[in-house]
């Protein structure tokens, strides 16, 4: 009788050993499950980073038409940048059209101003301008993010009518350029039919370099001696050309849901190409 206990004992606790065995698996398998459709948490860099949350959604580079910039310049150059620079390689980024406001090179309104009739971004300046500023400002902050030697500059005025001021961007270029610096001046190119697309018109009063290159690979390239030599790439310049000013990009610049995002996606896709040039 004793035995009989015994043996009806054990398997009732061996019963219940393979059920609470049973259960805490489906527990774990359970939470392991519930986790998997939580919301990803920041690792350590994403947490020390705020850019990261904000680019993470970038659309990726492609060809020939990108989806956030749209196309590639229909007038490409075939020129290569090799000339090495250094690691701390000061770079300078202006904002194209920053003196010359209420001029004939004033930049374009856009399409949305000239086609639409839509209000102007700012009444003090064309919509190129405008975004201009806004890109300018974001690669200078995500820049210095990265560990670039990158500073901007803005003239005192939006309308310097002599070009040889010593305030404008042509005559700090050509100062700057001169002591070695990499001069880059933003620029958002004119509405089809009018503009070319994305691109980079590099300097030519020196030998092209790893930046130039690199510029070159993330946005296009404009042939050297675009329009027989522009006033900015004599001087040191490299204008690049973001993208056409009209949609879906201008779109996704006026849109307040979807401004802030896409001028740091932009801004984003400028400083990788600066990093991996002075790299």
């Amino acid at each position: 009788m004793n035995l009989l206990r015994w043996t009806q004992c054990r398997r009732t606790t061996t019963f219940l050993a393979i059920v609470f065995a049973s259960l805490t698996t489906l527990a774990i398998t359970g939470a392991t499950a519930q986790r998997n459709w939580l919301q990803k948490q920041p690792d350590a860099s994403e947490k020390g980073n705020p850019e990261n949350s904000k680019l993470k959604n970038c659309p990726q580079q492609a060809q020939p038409t990108d989806p956030l910039l749209g196309p590639r310049t229909r007038d490409p150059g075939r020129w290569v940048g090799r000339q090495p620079v250094q690691p701390n390689l000061p770079i300078v980024v202006m904002a194209g059209h920053a003196d010359s406001q209420a001029m004939a090179s004033a930049g374009t309104p856009g399409f949305a101003v000239d086609v639409r009739n839509a209000a102007p971004m700012d009444a003090l300046m064309r919509d190129e301008l405008f975004w201009n500023f806004k890109v300018q400002e974001a690669v200078v902050r995500i820049g210095r993010s990265r560990g670039l030697n990158i500073i901007s500059y803005r003239p005192p005025s939006l309308t310097i009518r002599n070009d040889n001021d010593p305030r404008t961007n042509w005559s700090q270029a050509r100062v700057r350029s001169a002591k070695g610096h990499y001069i880059l001046e933003i620029h958002f190119d004119a509405y089809r039919p009018h503009g070319f697309g994305s691109g980079l018109i590099p300097a030519i009063n020196r030998p092209l370099n790893t930046v130039d290159e690199s510029l070159g690979r993330a946005f296009g390239r404009f042939p050297r001696n675009f329009r027989g030599g522009l006033g900015g790439p004599r001087r040191g310049i490299g204008i690049l050309e973001i993208g056409m000013l009209e949609d879906p990009l201008e779109a996704q610049l006026r849109n307040p849901k979807t401004r802030t995002q896409t001028v740091n996606c932009l801004a984003e896709r400028v400083v990788e190409a600066l990093v991996r040039g002075v790299s």
